[in-house]
Parts: structure tokens; C-alpha cells; sequence
């Protein structure tokens, strides 16, 4: 238990590009998740914040350094990990109940205890009177909901999310975030979440994590001491939240333009 839930350690990670040049994502990159800790990961567009996560899942390993998940080198897909996508990785073919209870019969559980277990998570995230809907019948909000459901009924002690709210209207991403933070505060679970929201990330993290541009690496860590647990309609309005936010945006904005500038010069 003394040992991380993440550690990365001087990673670097390169691919061959389509014209046969290689790329650097990211370089001597290093980062520690404790156990039960929410951690979020802010960057410019493009700047490595995805492979992160690719890393820890053991989707794609690097090219020098270490990945270790619960003190071992990671080693392909690992059961103790989930990970939420930003679009919907539902099945459109199934209902929200066969959605939700498919992981653990995949995973062997009988089918009569992962449905009864399935009910019970679907009812958590408020969709009980929903589960025999299909993916199409459903608004944005409430897919993200059985995303959420289908993730936390397999227990992960790892949970990755890669950008999950974006692709929503404010007043629901608001609602989501509580519903997250709600479901994450009756587990144990170690959090990396992924965003382009630096609100967001102040909100929910306990820290904040600024990633260089491409190659990224980590150039500045903030704890983030607001007392939990936290409602998102009022946090952000308290004084303390924006002095933590403007300071970190001081941070990410020179990033920002180092990548926006990079870009264009690619361009041309």
C-alpha cells in the first residue's frame, strides 16, 4: 500500500509518422498518482495528454523509461484499470441494462448477480426507470451516465478519463461532474482525468497537473487545497478557487502559444 498507484518515470515515447519521420510525444516524462488521489492533466491541444493515459492502460508502451501500475511494470491490459472515452463506448445494440452488466460477465461473474449488480449501478447514476432503453433513445447526459455505471461496477482501482464531458452543454457537464465526484468519494479509486477545461480541473482535482508542449513533459504540479466534499455550481465563484485557477492559466497560457506557434509554423 506504500507503493503508488502510478508511477511513470522519465518517459519518452516516439511513433513513425505516415511519411516515415519520426515523432516525439513526449520526453523524460515523469509522474506519480498516490492511491485514492484525483489527479487531472491540463495541456495545449496535441501535447501528449492521451498517451498518458495509452501508457497506464497498456496500450501503447514506451520507447524508454517506465510505466508501473501498484508498484508493477505495466504489462498489457490490466483488469484494475478503467477508462472512460470522451465519445460513447456503449454498444448501440444493447439496452443500458445489458450495457452495464456486460463487464462483469465478460469477467465471469454469473449473469443473474451481474445483472442484480448492474440494476443497483444504473440506479446510482439516477437511470433506473431507463435500463431497458437503447444508446439512441437516450440524451448525451444520460449515455455519459451508463459510461460512468458500465466503468465503476467492475471496481477499478484505477479510473481513467480522457476528456468525458467535453462533448456536453455547460448545464449538464456541471451535473456530471458532481455525479462523478459523488460515485469516485464511495470508492478507493486513484483518478487521472484528462481535460481542456482548466475549471474543470481546479473543481475536481486534488492536484493539477501542466504539461509542456509537444514533447510534453510535466513542467508544473499544483495541489489543489479546496475542501471536499465539493458542489461545482458554488466552488467556482469562491475567491479562492479563481486565485488558484488564474495561477495556474498563467502557467498553461505560455504553453499554449509555444504550441499555437508550433502549429502554424507546421503549417507553412
Amino acid at each position: 500500500m506504500n507503493t503508488p498507484a502510478i508511477q511513470i518515470t522519465d518517459v519518452t515515447r516516439r511513433f513513425l509518422t505516415p511519411d516515415a519521420k519520426f515523432h516525439t510525444a513526449m520526453r523524460d516524462f515523469s509522474l506519480t498518482v498516490e492511491r485514492g488521489e484525483f489527479v487531472c492533466v491540463v495541456g495545449p491541444t496535441g501535447c501528449g495528454k492521451s498517451t498518458t493515459l495509452n501508457l497506464v492502460t497498456g496500450l501503447i508502451k514506451p520507447s524508454a523509461g517506465q510505466v508501473q501500475v501498484m508498484g508493477q511494470a505495466v504489462n498489457g491490459i490490466d483488469r484494475r484499470v478503467g477508462f472512460v472515452f470522451q465519445s460513447d463506448a456503449l454498444f448501440p445494440w444493447r439496452s443500458v441494462l445489458d450495457n452495464v452488466c456486460a463487464g462483469p460477465i465478460y469477467r465471469g461473474t454469473p449473469k443473474a448477480e451481474a445483472v442484480a449488480k448492474a440494476r443497483e449501478w444504473i440506479a446510482r447514476v439516477g437511470l433506473g426507470k431507463f435500463e431497458n432503453l437503447y444508446p439512441h433513445q437516450l440524451s448525451g447526459g444520460m449515455r455519459k451516465r451508463v459510461a460512468l455505471a458500465q466503468t465503476f461496477i467492475n471496481e477499478p482501482e484505477i479510473l481513467l478519463l480522457d476528456e468525458p464531458f467535453s462533448a456536453l452543454d455547460v448545464q449538464t457537464r456541471t451535473v456530471m461532474q458532481d455525479e462523478l465526484l459523488s460515485l469516485w468519494s464511495g470508492t478507493q479509486a486513484s483518478v487521472v482525468f484528462v481535460t481542456h477545461d482548466l475549471e474543470e480541473a481546479v473543481a475536481l482535482g486534488d492536484k493539477v497537473v501542466v504539461l509542456t508542449a509537444s514533447p510534453a513533459t510535466v513542467k508544473t504540479i499544483h495541489k489543489i487545497d479546496l475542501p471536499r466534499p465539493r458542489v461545482m455550481s458554488e466552488i467556482r465563484y469562491e475567491p479562492q478557487f479563481i486565485e488558484i485557477a488564474r495561477r495556474i492559466w498563467e502557467d498553461l497560457r505560455e504553453e499554449v502559444q509555444i504550441g499555437q506557434r508550433s502549429a502554424m509554423a507546421d503549417s507553412h
